[in-house]
């Protein structure tokens, strides 16, 4: 009979470190039995890395694992079958033990990131910062794609990049022929178990010397840069940043680097940050041209004409004749509408102030703020509330370390105004507030402190009195509000309210018809009025009204029967004049 080897030092310490059963010693057998066992007992192959024969030596017996010890102590008392040739190795018969299926390991910083696979918890990495940023945002950006595989070779930044596109500018890096699948006994340990729960064994000359080598290469900050670009070009702004950062880390000298990612900034939004950037890339290279022209063109969109045209002259040739004459153009729009303001000539304010965001201050606070006071002025407030909601909205403590206290307590105090107007009127105390902290001296802001704070009281002092059905009194809280805010929408209605329930239908259409007059859109002006006019029984106005609100809140039932309810009884007042003046006739 032939002598079949023991098990060897690959399958034990693979059973060992996947938690499985120690494979038994293989002695004589006949072929008869060992076809038995192999039916009955499937045997573990192991990692499959390695095919050579164990040694005889004892100096080849591998240190054994707590498992496995344990194991082999309890099955000591089995009996042992030893053939006559096979006298110096002496291994207990463990007893048979059914077949486990291998778990998965928690995927670990050297696994495979296999496209078909979730991808790894926050737990697994090790790293942190933007290193950890960026390797996140490259996986999530290879599963997305369903491109290629990435593989990380190391705690830090080795990494094997596949399939990416025209991300990489550099030509000099070439992707790996051999699939991630093929190579994992080349990352780190070989005896590490696999976390894809069956393996295919994979052939000894599996670890490639083309991947080792791409394994032990180092990114450099350029490829970062050029790898930045691709992304920027391609519309990803968030993975071109991170790039950028990267590369900032290695090599935080290259201007070049901070005027990129200045550029991503700018593209997500983030003038102020984009600022910074082109700032210090010109600090590190004041010859920086495009860095120049970059930073003008920021303080152009910010409403900084003078800044705008300093820098612009400092670009030299990236400057075109259009640049200049745009940001002379706002520094010209800005100055008359100063003066308009000044004079409190309100058409002009606002003709000056969108001729400003026109000529490209279009992330201006202040350029916003103007055109906003010049609309609540003439009483437009619909529009004033959409100019305030499509303004940058920046941070207090960058807006005010940027632009300067004074200027943000201005944007502040016409925030606080048009809150008030729309009925948002614990905002707009809180806004009229922190502006008066920002800038004490100013008379402006302390007196729209105190018609806020005014306004607010006698709403809320109001809104009591009507819950508890005293709507006399109410009509005179709302009225002390409006005598502070004659233009005041909610207050109008709320009085409005009032004096329909008082039965005083013609000032309640007052009203309504001057809350409709600033806020066109407010529902529940035109509601109102709609049924006043049904009580003085004035149809046709009724039907007018009923049938704009069934435009603007379409699907309401109640609307619904109002209008056809006002519809028929104008149509039996007009048939009911016309028989009158029939009558008339005949007489």
């Amino acid at each position: 009979m032939s002598r079949h080897p023991s098990p060897s030092l690959c399958e034990l310490l693979s059973c060992a470190n996947a938690g499985l059963p120690t494979p038994p010693r293989r002695s004589h057998r006949s072929p008869a039995s060992e076809k038995m066992e192999v039916e009955d007992e499937p045997r573990i192959s192991g990692c499959g890395l390695f095919r050579r024969r164990r040694s005889r030596s004892t100096s080849s017996i591998p240190r054994i694992v707590p498992d496995a010890a344990s194991r082999l102590q309890d099955s000591l008392a089995a009996p042992r079958r030893r053939t006559g040739s096979d006298v110096t190795s002496i291994v207990p018969v463990l007893p048979p033990v059914p077949v486990v299926k291998p778990r998965s390991p928690a995927p670990t910083a050297r696994a495979v990131a296999n496209p078909r696979m979730p991808p790894p918890q926050t737990t697994a990495r090790s790293n942190s910062g933007l290193m950890a940023e960026l390797d996140g945002m490259l996986y999530d950006r290879h599963n997305a794609s369903g491109g290629g595989h990435l593989v990380r070779a190391s705690s830090g930044n080795v990494m094997v990049f596949g399939n990416l596109g025209n991300l990489r500018g550099n030509a000099n890096f070439k992707n790996p022929p051999t699939e991630a699948k093929n190579n994992q006994g080349s990352l780190g340990n070989p005896m590490r178990p696999s976390p894809i729960p069956a393996p295919a064994p994979a052939p000894a000359s599996a670890p490639a010397p083309e991947l080792c080598r791409v394994l032990s290469r180092m990114l450099d900050p350029e490829d970062l840069k050029e790898m930045g670009n691709g992304e920027y070009k391609m519309g990803r702004f968030a993975e071109a940043l991170a790039l950028y950062d990267r590369a900032i880390d290695m090599d935080p000298g290259k201007a070049s680097y901070y005027s990129n990612k200045a550029a991503a900034l700018t593209a997500m939004g983030r003038l102020l940050e984009a600022v910074v950037e082109c700032k210090e890339a010109i600090r590190l290279d004041p010859a920086y041209h495009r860095a120049h022209h970059r930073l003008a063109t920021l303080h152009l969109r910010l409403g900084e004409a003078e800044k705008a045209i300093h820098h612009f002259k400092q670009s030299r040739n990236e400057a075109s004749s259009g640049d200049m004459a745009r940001a002379q153009a706002l520094q010209s729009h800005l100055s008359r509408s100063n003066e308009a303001r000044r004079l409190m000539d309100y058409i002009t304010l606002l003709k000056e102030s969108q001729a400003a965001a026109s000529s490209g201050a279009d992330f201006a606070p202040q350029v916003f703020a103007r055109q906003a006071e010049a609309l609540l002025k003439l009483h437009r407030h619909e529009e004033a509330d959409s100019i305030m909601s499509a303004a940058p909205k920046f941070g207090m403590d960058e807006h005010t370390r940027f632009f300067g206290a004074v200027a943000k307590a201005y944007v502040l105090m016409v925030q606080a105004q048009v809150d008030m107007v729309t009925g948002r009127f614990n905002d707009a105390v809180a806004a009229a507030q922190v502006a008066a902290r920002l800038d004490p001296g100013s008379r402006e802001i302390g007196a729209v402190v105190r018609r806020t704070r005014a306004v607010a009281v006698a709403r809320s002092r109001g809104n009591e009195l009507f819950r508890a059905a005293k709507f006399a009194e109410a009509c005179v809280a709302y009225g002390d509000g409006l005598s502070q805010d004659p233009h005041n929408a909610v207050l109008l209605y709320n009085r409005a309210t009032c004096r329909s329930k008082l039965g005083h239908y013609e000032q309640a259409i007052e009203d309504c018809s001057t809350a409709l007059a600033v806020r066109p859109s407010y529902s529940k002006a035109r509601l109102r009025r709609a049924d006043c006019n049904a009580k003085l029984e004035r149809w046709e106005a009724s039907v007018k009204d009923y049938g704009v609100l069934i435009q603007e809140i379409p699907g309401d039932e109640e609307v619904s029967r109002a209008l056809l309810e006002a519809q028929a009884k104008l149509k039996k007042q007009e048939e009911g004049e016309e028989e009158d003046m029939e009558e008339t006739a005949r007489c």
